[in-house]
């Protein structure tokens, strides 16, 4: 599957502009990390754009709806990764992809909240910042902090570190990401 393709599932499946800003900025962050990590570029890029594809429209099926699509083109690693990001549905983390994507999508929803409310949004804003709003349970009340503590723990990454990944792979892209 190519990003073309996988486009043209996520738009038969979400209309919500903010929920395509989300999975657009887990998308750029997945791209990312690939990179970093020597990985498929597309292939986690694309796990980012559909990891919360079929949300809108099947909430109670999320994410067996997309995950079924996938598994029916083939792309098993895809949909592993996607049954994975959220710990409470009992899928167990195998591969660097399933860790990766658990650890970006509360974090990164997290990371455009905070954005929004700055002046100057993502082009100053520093993992202090994050941190700070990561312990205050009033703000984003939706972001489930225990999963994105657990992310950054199976990730194995330092907190500070990675929100500032984050931060500096969504930059240059802030206009599309921060609606």
């Amino acid at each position: 599957m190519d990003r073309s393709e996988a486009r043209n599932i996520l738009d038969s499946l979400m209309e919500s502009p903010a929920l395509r800003a989300h999975v657009r900025s887990v998308e750029i962050v997945m791209e990312a990390y690939a990179n970093k990590f020597s990985e498929d570029a597309e292939k986690w890029a694309i796990a980012g754009l559909l990891h919360d594809a079929d949300y809108e429209k099947h909430p109670e099926e999320h994410p067996k709806v997309i995950t079924g699509i996938l598994e029916q083109r083939g792309e098993q690693e895809i949909a592993h990764a996607i049954h994975c990001h959220y710990t409470k549905w009992g899928y167990t983390c195998e591969t660097q992809l399933d860790k990766t994507l658990l650890a970006c999508d509360e974090l990164t929803g997290l990371i455009i909240a905070v954005a929004r409310l700055r002046p100057n949004r993502l082009q100053d804003l520093t993992p202090k910042s994050v941190k700070k709003k990561l312990k205050d349970k009033n703000f984003a009340k939706g972001v489930d902090r225990e999963e994105v503590r657990i992310g950054m723990e199976l990730l194995g990454v330092d907190p500070a570190e990675h929100i500032s990944f984050i931060i500096e792979s969504l930059r240059p892209y802030e206009n599309e990401v921060i609606v």
